[in-house]
């Protein structure tokens, strides 16, 4: 494989929590639950449908891919090609929790509208993930 057909690895973010398996997809298929540990949005678990997270730096599209519940919801995010997925298994009143965001590019590919390579996006990103998962997702699922 040359290099110029290479992408960027994937986000992938695994946790448990001591917090049931409803009260874990509650907080990620809902708007309200999603606001509370990720960002403004207008989210709704079916399938096709079209809503915007709204971060500090634009308001993205995005459209429900999958609703399988309670082990998995998955849609895209923005213009980038990336897809979110989470991942819920019952653990006997836990929850292992992943999470896996997708759809990079090339590691040297410029994304638009920022001067930053898909690498170096992917790479604050990742450090984003571990927060909002392990300290504001954790908080809102076992608070």
């Amino acid at each position: 494989m040359s290099q110029s057909e290479k992408t960027v690895p994937e986000i992938r973010k695994n946790v448990v929590f001591d917090a049931p398996i409803e009260k874990v997809w509650s907080a990620v298929t809902t708007a309200e639950g999603i606001e509370e540990w990720f960002m403004p949005n207008d989210f709704e678990p079916v399938e096709g449908h079209e809503f915007y997270i709204k971060s500090q730096f634009e308001t993205s599209k995005c459209k429900v891919l999958k609703v399988d519940k309670p082990r998995e919801v998955s849609f895209t995010w923005g213009e980038q090609g990336w897809v979110i997925t989470f991942y819920l298994k019952d653990l006997n009143g836990k929850t292992e929790f992943t999470l896996v965001h997708s759809g990079w590019g090339a590691p040297d590919d410029i994304m638009a509208p920022t001067s930053r390579t898909q690498l170096d996006t992917r790479n604050t990103m990742n450090n984003g993930w571990e927060k909002i998962v392990d300290e504001s997702l954790r908080k809102v699922v076992e608070g």
